[in-house]
């Protein structure tokens, strides 16, 4: 039996079907939203990338590109890689080794959308992990005046919005950046840059251009050379020397509370020691601090620091080292009378100095029953100070004696017992006395820590 709609349902059919019609009618005037074209179809997309796109396929990067991201992206134009390849010696694409090419292009890409209005002068780090110790390279970005990367490549258009990211076409490849080159990239490292290359030297440039080496290299700043005055009167090329330790890249999350081994000597070609401090923040030498830290180069790393590190003296190890806090009080609070810091200053050759000094850690003061009064206490801190001779390690010989300042002589035997480096007699008769750690050189002398204070024959 058929169903006889009745009119008041033929009228809401009819309704419906009219809305149906009306909204069809209206899905075909709204503008249909297109997505932005990813950074890889960008670069396909303009004439003025296509050595980019060969790039990025023949380095198998394409489909990173493609990826969410968010990137920025500085893109050369075929124009700056054109200049690359003559500048190095290829004459195509593939010329360049895949690995080399690999890093170079991703030394462009940087984490993030980076807009031209969001970047500041400081160091991002790239994507490359061609950086010592593989890594992250950092990029110097300069927005003063526009946008340089490294101080070699331009941004010429700025802002090119993709799905994934964000780019920036420059007139430049950005290469791979050594310790050097990021000196020269950084305009507050000027002075720096001048006082290494003064008179055309190209003593520092080379070393520091060295790919065979890692360096790490505390860069003091404009101002710190501004204020820096050489109040002993060293040589340049030596405190500059002070400033570079050879052999190793040692980025922040490395550092502790150490002494390190410098490139700088001193008269007897001993390499000079350098102390850091990470207790409160990075300081050196308890005289200079780490402003900007980890910034990274093929070759090492550089720290830039807010003061010149001047040559050290063995008093400048003993104030700085917090281990040597009560050492420090006994040669000035507690001995007011006798001038120990200026006596142990002294680097000019024309007084007791060299010294070779060993220092009592807290520690061994503390195993005292009490320090002892001035009087007392002098001739123990004299007796821990051998003058007119910078002896280290290499020196020592068993049975070996010396005079200290104090007059009475110290023995010293190979090897030490237990964990003693070295075991010392001293001036009463004390043995075992053990050198724990050795060779902190200074410019005016050397410090061997011991465990145990150093007496004389009160008698």
């Amino acid at each position: 039996m058929k169903r006889i709609l009745k009119f008041p349902q033929i009228l809401m059919v009819l309704f419906l079907l009219a809305i149906v019609a009306c909204s069809d009618d209206d899905d075909n005037d709204v503008p249909q939203i297109t997505p932005d074209p990813s950074i890889v179809d960008l670069a396909v997309g303009s004439a003025d990338l296509t050595t980019l796109v060969d790039a990025l396929t023949r380095a198998n990067l394409v489909n990173t590109l493609q990826g969410d991201g968010p990137f920025t992206v500085f893109a050369p134009t075929n124009s700056a890689f054109n200049t690359f390849l003559s500048d190095n010696n290829f004459s195509s694409l593939d010329d360049v080794p895949t690995d080399l090419l690999t890093d170079v292009l991703l030394n462009h890409v940087v984490s993030g959308n980076n807009t031209s209005t969001s970047l500041s002068t400081g160091y991002v780090s790239s994507l490359s992990t061609a950086g010592a110790e593989d890594r992250a390279l950092s990029l110097f970005i300069n927005t003063d005046g526009g946008v340089n990367i490294n101080g070699v490549a331009d941004v010429t258009t700025a802002d090119v919005t993709a799905s994934n990211g964000v780019v920036h076409i420059v007139d430049a490849v950005i290469g791979l950046p050594n310790i050097v080159d990021h000196a020269i990239a950084n305009p507050d490292l000027s002075s720096l840059v001048g006082a290494l290359t003064d008179g055309g030297n190209t003593t520092f440039t080379d070393l520091l251009s060295d790919t065979a080496t890692s360096f790490t290299v505390f860069a003091p700043v404009n101002s710190a050379f501004s204020s820096f005055t050489n109040p002993n009167g060293n040589a340049l090329a030596t405190i500059l020397s002070y400033h570079v330790v050879a052999g190793d890249a040692a980025f922040s999350d490395e550092l502790m509370n150490m002494y390190v081994t410098t490139a700088a000597t001193n008269g007897d070609g001993d390499a000079l020691s350098q102390y850091i401090n990470i207790d409160d923040g990075v300081t050196i030498n308890g005289a200079s601090s780490v402003a900007a830290a980890d910034i990274v180069a093929t070759n090492g790393v550089i720290h830039a620091v807010d003061a010149v590190i001047d040559l050290p003296t063995v008093v400048t190890f003993a104030v700085a080292d917090p281990n040597f806090s009560t050492l420090v009080e006994a040669l000035t609070t507690l001995t007011p009378s006798v001038d120990f810091a200026g006596v142990l200053s002294a680097q000019d050759g024309n007084g007791d100095d060299p010294f070779t000094v060993f220092a009592p850690t807290n520690d061994a003061f503390a195993a005292l029953s009490a320090i002892p009064a001035e009087a007392d206490l002098i001739p123990i801190l004299q007796h821990h100070v051998v003058a007119g001779a910078n002896v280290r390690s290499g020196d020592l010989t068993d049975g070996i004696s010396a005079t200290t300042l104090e007059g009475d002589d110290i023995t010293i035997n190979l090897p030490g017992t237990g964990d003693n480096i070295a075991d010392i007699t001293d001036g009463a008769g004390n043995m075992g006395i053990g050198i724990i750690a050795v060779d902190v050189q200074a410019n005016n002398g050397v410090i061997h820590v011991v465990n145990q204070v150093l007496l004389p024959d009160t008698n």
